[in-house]
């Protein structure tokens, strides 16, 4: 059941009381949005988090009637130094939890060899170019951030769409709380991500966020300043975003 409804700054907010809730609202929602854009352009292009926090959203989403046959589907980080066998990369977390479920249109991934993470990130900003983003799907880190953009490198006015990061011990730290490595010295240290300014430009975002882990990130988000110290507080200046929390994640703002 839906406990709190209010808006922040530009941004709806939407508390439940269990994180089954929550993600069955958000994947309805989320479906709502790729049929109407379907039912416009004949096709949506919709971006997915990979992450733990989305596992309610996506078990919703895969219950809705959708043609997944007009759906082009993108992922929005990845890990630099990984294989296609890595269980915890996000293209094979995103196969497992909804791609290879699904009959998708097409399905375009970020993993490559360490050596050409340049280049790849220059080839996805063309794919971007030529597919513009109907839907964005996301999540928010321990540390506030959205993709792999931490507060070292966030940047509202990113001149990229897609960049190369260093990625933080916090964030690092949170994929072994997440359960995706044994330890901290197991997480790749650098990542590609689509950065702040291309995930403002995407007309609708879908945030889910669960767990008490993530209060402070829910905190900061909501409450705080909009700065780059936590950035998804800038999630409140999107023009079509809204934010699903758990009552636990809400806990410091209820």
């Amino acid at each position: 059941m839906e406990i709190i409804n209010q808006k922040v700054e530009n941004l709806p907010v939407y508390i439940f009381n269990t994180r089954k809730e929550m993600g069955i609202k958000a994947g309805e929602e989320a479906a709502r949005i790729i049929n109407e854009t379907i039912a416009k352009n004949g096709v949506a292009n919709v971006v997915f988090a990979a992450a733990p926090s989305q596992n309610d959203m996506l078990e919703s989403l895969l219950q809705q009637d959708v043609d997944w046959t007009k759906v082009r589907a993108f992922h929005q980080d990845e890990y630099i130094g990984i294989t296609a066998e890595e269980p915890a990369g996000f293209g094979t977390w995103l196969r497992r939890a909804i791609f290879d479920k699904v009959p998708l249109m097409e399905t375009h991934y970020l993993l490559c060899a360490a050596d050409e993470a340049e280049a790849k990130c220059e080839a996805y900003a063309e794919l971007l170019k030529k597919y513009p983003i109907d839907l964005i799907l996301l999540g928010i880190g321990e540390n506030g951030h959205m993709a792999f953009n931490d507060p070292a490198v966030a940047d509202f006015n990113d001149p990229k769409m897609v960049k190369i990061v260093d990625l933080d011990d916090v964030c690092r730290q949170q994929q072994v709380n997440d359960g995706c490595f044994p330890n901290i010295n197991a997480v790749p240290k650098q990542a590609m991500t689509l950065t702040m300014s291309f995930i403002m430009s995407v007309p609708n975002a879908i945030c889910v966020v669960p767990t008490d882990r993530k209060a402070n990130a829910v905190l900061g988000a909501t409450r705080g300043p909009v700065t780059t110290e936590c950035p998804a507080s800038i999630l409140r200046q999107h023009k079509n975003a809204g934010l699903y929390l758990d009552k636990d994640a809400a806990s410091k703002i209820l």
